[in-house]
């Protein structure tokens, strides 16, 4: 059980029978009555964000989730296929739990999925994932500036912005936390 000082943005609570994390928090104390806890939480399962205010001395249930390593497998109409890499089970995701990590997710790509009562809810891909980039434009000699990069597309069809010197066919190493460029992977 939390208390409503326990409040902190990160954390996850349930509301209500669904789970819920904390995306802002403030702790207000007026002159005179009780300080007060004001919040915007997210719904894990839609997505949903809204304010709302608690007093001290509120107590909350925590969110009983589980993070499980499991391999992304294949794509099946618009459910995502992933298996546990423990006990072989399968479980499907739709587009709106694996939300932006889609553009970045290929076939073979160990992640944490995110259980809530033993039902899958999202997904937390690897830090860094190394892509081939499968169509780049080329670059032109002496056409340098300084901090100049060019858009390449990926296998997974993400477009990202890379240096000039990268070609089309190379393998390079993408944050996915940003979705941004890190560095090209030697072979």
């Amino acid at each position: 059980m939390y208390e409503s000082s326990d409040l902190r943005k990160g954390l996850k609570i349930e509301i209500d029978g669904d789970p819920y994390v904390v995306v802002q928090f403030a702790f207000v104390k007026p002159g005179k009555g009780q300080a007060l806890y004001k919040c915007k939480l997210k719904n894990m399962l839609t997505g949903v964000q809204f304010d709302r205010t608690f007093r001290s001395g509120d107590k909350f249930q925590e969110a009983h989730l589980e993070e499980r390593e499991m391999e992304y497998l294949y794509t099946d109409g618009d459910q995502y296929c992933f298996m546990n890499t423990s006990t072989y089970d399968q479980e499907f995701l739709t587009l709106d739990q694996i939300g932006g990590s889609v553009n970045l997710l290929k076939e073979n790509t160990i992640c944490n999925v995110l259980l809530f009562k033993q039902n899958p809810i999202g997904v937390a891909l690897p830090n860094f994932v190394e892509l081939r980039i499968v169509e780049a434009e080329p670059w032109a000699k002496g056409d340098t500036a300084s901090g100049s990069t060019k858009p390449v597309t990926l296998e997974t069809g993400h477009v990202v912005q890379v240096p000039p010197f990268i070609e089309e066919g190379e393998l390079v190493r993408i944050d996915t936390r940003s979705g941004e460029y890190v560095e090209r992977v030697k072979e």
